[in-house]
């Protein structure tokens, strides 16, 4: 097998992302990260293909130097979805934003996830509809000012993790584009995972709705807003390395340990393989400022994969089947000759 490098992934076409922008980030996690994933699944950089929808990180295919459709908006998901179940052996990432995921694209999203095909989804969150310039989207912050809220939205916003996990997710992922290792920590382990894979990058989108996640991107505060959760490691966060959560009853509840009696054998320990599904929203509903907000792998157990299970009930049919070509098709069942 070729032993490949990260300038192996880049195509050469010009990246037409605004300066600063976030997503330009996220595409460098994701072609540094690419020559590990070809080791660790045994495949050539021909089994891999990017499909998007419409939008900005919707250009992210003709980045990449890798097999790539660019479809419509909101379909890159059912488009997706077809390819892998079609062809098991391709390694399917998808690009996607808030908009094209979410609002037009929302059904295409939610199935994909409930099927648990295995698909690796990159949905970039902006909070905004970059390309279009400027209008609301369905993550945008209540109240926001936009193009098409100029007095404030007057609506709630999805979040995405409690989305992921309410069509009962298997995997769930979210990172700040800034966070360069810790992407390639997260698209890796989502390579990893059989089934869907949901990683929600927090992009910053400078022309439209720039400052999108400053409460918690700024280096200067983020360690006392954020959390990081890796598997089999204590909840623990802080500039200081001295705050923590555990559960209040049936709630989570920040602590600062060495205050009360606290000490890191009280703070939970993060397992991101339980079945708990009701620990793993709870931490992906965590909002600043009453709780830090959940980086790192959240979610990632097995389940039936769709398109292992679609390809298992072909062969059993097949084997079964009295019927091996299309003139066996035409003669079964009722028939009869005209004379």
């Amino acid at each position: 097998m070729a032993k490949y490098t990260f300038q192996d992934f880049k195509s050469d076409q010009e990246v037409r992302w605004c300066p600063g922008c976030g997503d330009h980030a996220v595409l460098a996690a994701l072609q540094r990260v690419m020559p590990e994933v070809s080791e660790k699944l045994g495949c050539e950089k021909e089994d891999f293909v990017v499909v998007s929808g419409i939008g900005c990180s919707s250009r992210l295919p003709y980045y990449m130097d890798t097999y790539g459709f660019h479809s419509i908006h909101g379909r890159a998901t059912a488009i997706a979805t077809g390819m892998k179940v079609a062809n098991p052996g391709l390694v399917v990432w998808q690009a996607c934003g808030d908009g094209d995921a979410l609002a037009i694209g929302g059904n295409h999203f939610i199935h994909a996830i409930r099927r648990n095909v295995d698909l690796n989804i990159i949905l970039f969150n902006n909070r905004i509809y970059g390309l279009t310039k400027g209008q609301y989207s369905p993550t945008s912050k209540f109240g926001a000012v936009t193009k098409t809220s100029p007095y404030g939205t007057v609506e709630h916003p999805f979040n995405p993790g409690s989305l992921v996990l309410g069509s009962k997710g298997t995997f769930f992922a979210r990172s700040l584009d800034s966070e360069l290792k810790l992407n390639e920590e997260i698209m890796l382990a989502a390579a990893l995972h059989k089934g869907t894979s949901v990683m929600e990058m927090l992009t910053n989108c400078v022309i439209f709705n720039d400052g999108a996640h400053k409460e918690i991107s700024d280096r200067a505060t983020r360690a006392d807003r954020t959390i990081v959760l890796r598997h089999g490691e204590k909840m623990i966060f802080g500039k200081d390395r001295n705050k923590g959560l555990m559960l209040d009853g049936l709630r989570l509840k920040v602590v600062t340990i060495g205050e009360d009696g606290i000490t890191e054998d009280d703070i939970l320990t993060h397992d991101a393989h339980s079945d708990n599904i009701g620990l793993h929203t709870m931490l992906a509903d965590m909002k600043y400022p009453d709780f830090p907000v959940a980086l790192g792998v959240i979610r990632d157990v097995k389940d039936i994969v769709y398109d292992e299970a679609v390809q298992a009930q072909v062969e059993e049919v097949t084997g079964k089947s009295r019927i091996s070509c299309v003139d066996d098709l035409l003669k079964s069942g009722s028939v009869w000759e005209v004379k």
